[in-house]
This record gives C-alpha cells, sequence and structure tokens, in this order.
C-alpha cells in the first residue's frame, strides 16, 4: 500500500465543485432524483454526482467490467433511497413515515411483497404518505435490479441483514436526537457507522461478482468494519456544521463536543433556531476536528498493516480506496 497519506482538500473546492456538477447521471438515477425532489427531498444534485463519481474508487475488484455500470448504478439509487430514509429519520425526526418504510422494507428482504398499506401509509394516517409511496416505489426498482444480479438469490440474505443494521443506525439516530442526554461516542461509533452503508454497497458488489469466491466474504467483512468506520469519520468531519443548522446532533464531532464541556444542548439548539454561531465557533476552537482526523489516520494504519488475503478480490485496492474517499468528503465540505 501506498504511504499513510495527509488527508486534505483537492485543488479548490470551487473547481472540484465544477468538476462534479459536470457528471452526467444515467437515466434511471436522474429519474429517480427527480422523484425524490418531488416528495420534498432537499439534498443538493451535488450529492448523487459526487457518490456516482466516486464508487469506482471502493468497488470490489471482483465486479467484472460487463456489469460495472449496472452495480452502479444499482447502488447510487440505492444511495437515493438511503437519504431519503435517513432525513425522514435524523433531520425531519418523523418516526411514523420512518416506521411505514422501514415496515416496507423488511417485508420485502423477507421475500414479501409490499403490501397497498405500505405503498400509501394508510396504515398509519400521520406518515407522509407520498414520501412513503416513493421510498417504496424506489426500493421495489433497487429490489427487482438486484433479483437481476448472477448472485442474487446466495446473498440476498446478507443484503436484508446489513441493510437493517444500516435502518437500525437510522432510528438510534432518531431517538438520540429526541433524548440528547444519552448521546456518547461509543454509540456514534458501533450504531451511527452503519449509516455509511459499506456492507451493503459491497454486498451489491458480490451480487454481481460471478467469479467471487464465498469463502472471501468474512475476511472481505473484517475489512470493511474499519473501513466503514473511516468512511463514516470523513463524513461527520464534513456535514456536522450543517446538520446542526437541521437539528441533528447524532455526528460524532458533536456528540464528542457534548461529552466533553465543549459545546451545551442549549448552545446547539439556539444554533439551529437562529444561526447563533457559539456551539459551531466551539467546537472549531477546541480542535474537535482534529481528534477524529487522528481516529482516522489511526484506522488507516491498522487497515495497512494487517495481514488480511482474498484469492478473489483485490483488498489492497479496496483498502486504498478509503484514501481517495477520505479526500473526496474534504474536497466537498459545504457542498454536502
Amino acid at each position: 500500500m501506498s504511504a499513510e497519506p495527509e488527508p486534505s482538500a483537492q485543488s479548490g473546492t470551487a473547481s472540484y465543485r465544477e468538476r462534479i456538477d459536470a457528471v452526467v447521471l444515467p437515466d434511471p438515477v436522474r429519474e429517480a432524483v427527480a422523484a425524490y425532489e418531488a416528495v420534498g427531498g432537499e439534498r443538493d444534485r451535488f450529492v448523487w454526482k459526487w457518490i456516482y463519481d466516486l464508487f469506482p474508487a471502493f468497488t470490489l475488484s471482483s465486479v467484472p467490467e460487463r456489469h460495472t455500470e449496472t452495480a452502479l448504478e444499482t447502488k447510487t439509487l440505492f444511495t437515493v433511497f438511503i437519504t431519503l430514509v435517513d432525513d425522514v429519520a435524523e433531520r425531519d425526526g418523523d418516526a411514523r413515515t420512518f416506521e411505514c418504510i422501514r415496515r416496507a422494507v423488511r417485508r420485502a428482504a423477507a421475500g414479501e411483497s409490499p403490501s397497498p398499506t405500505d405503498a400509501v401509509g394508510a396504515d398509519d394516517p400521520d406518515a407522509d404518505a407520498d414520501v412513503v409511496a416513493f421510498a417504496v416505489d424506489l426500493w421495489t426498482t433497487v429490489e427487482r435490479r438486484l433479483a437481476a444480479a448472477p448472485r442474487y438469490e446466495e446473498f440476498r440474505d446478507v443484503f436484508g441483514y446489513d441493510l437493517r443494521q444500516a435502518l437500525n443506525a437510522m432510528e438510534y439516530s432518531r431517538v438520540l436526537n429526541d433524548h440528547l442526554a444519552m448521546a456518547n461516542l461509543g454509540g456514534a461509533t458501533h450504531y451511527d457507522a452503519h449509516n455509511m452503508v459499506m456492507f451493503p454497497y459491497a454486498d451489491v458488489d458480490v451480487m454481481y461478482s460471478p467469479g467471487f469466491d464465498a469463502g472471501d466474504l468474512g475476511v472481505v467483512r473484517e475489512l470493511i468494519w474499519d473501513l466503514q468506520r473511516m468512511a463514516r469519520i470523513g463524513n461527520w468531519l464534513t456535514t456536522w456544521e450543517r446538520e446542526i443548522g437541521e437539528g441533528d446532533y447524532t455526528a460524532g464531532v458533536v456528540v464528542y463536543a457534548l461529552r466533553n464541556g465543549i459545546v451545551t444542548r442549549e448552545q446547539l439548539e439556539a444554533a439551529t433556531a437562529d444561526g447563533d454561531p457559539t456551539a459551531v465557533d466551539r467546537i472549531e476552537a477546541h480542535g474537535v476536528e482534529d481528534v477524529f482526523l487522528a481516529e482516522w489516520r489511526h484506522l488507516h494504519r491498522k487497515v495497512r498493516d494487517r495481514d488480511l488475503t482474498a484469492d478473489s478480490v483485490d483488498l489492497d485496492a479496496f483498502a486504498e480506496g478509503m484514501e481517495t474517499v477520505m479526500d473526496h468528503h474534504l474536497a466537498s465540505e459545504g457542498y454536502k
């Protein structure tokens, strides 16, 4: 592997924004994004172009060229779905809509078709029926695409399990925002890391990998535990300030600041309510971001020094992809 990197933004955030803006999304993704926006989705289109452009950096080498574009599109559609559900749970704190979507996904993961009540949220009049209907429709699209993958049946149970962990991470964050006294860094590390959906992304890759040796699955997943934490740190470092403005205080950077007396709940709520800069200023002044950059470097050394081998996938290339992911996180700060 390469020498330990010093994560830093790529050349100029303005030029980076221009490069990502020039990315052309495939038609299925553009259609999903338009439908997402029609039900109130607020993420800038930069986000979808950013992840679509970045996926090749951490796609398993076992995915052959003939399946690469299909896997890439499917993971991007899955990302739109995950982002929508995450915003419902964390930003909106909408437990009723979240639960309707989660119920539908659980049924689908168990091999059941979505019921009419899943599709419209009719079993809960307090749920946002339009959001539920879109989420179920998009999930059905993702599931249909995966069902055509060469090894879908072999790995669908693993994917379903990993998806449930991601949804559970979102539920943890929603509850945490309602009960901030329970905030702790252990919870942020163990639960919130699943929000990066690195395990489901890898599951999609192996579904599209006819030559992948199932005996390598354990070692791939062992590596993902650290890579997912690295991805989570990169995301925390570049989104925590925006999330405070939205009333979401679950980022590890914010939790660390809370637990160490750097900020108070009242300061965070003031930042959300009227843009009071006190909380943000104190987090920046106390070097909290540096704590997490140091943790990222520690995990990178751990990954680099591990003696893991697999015959059907290039683990070094997969791990090195996290360097690219971190670099792109830092270059995209303020845009996602």
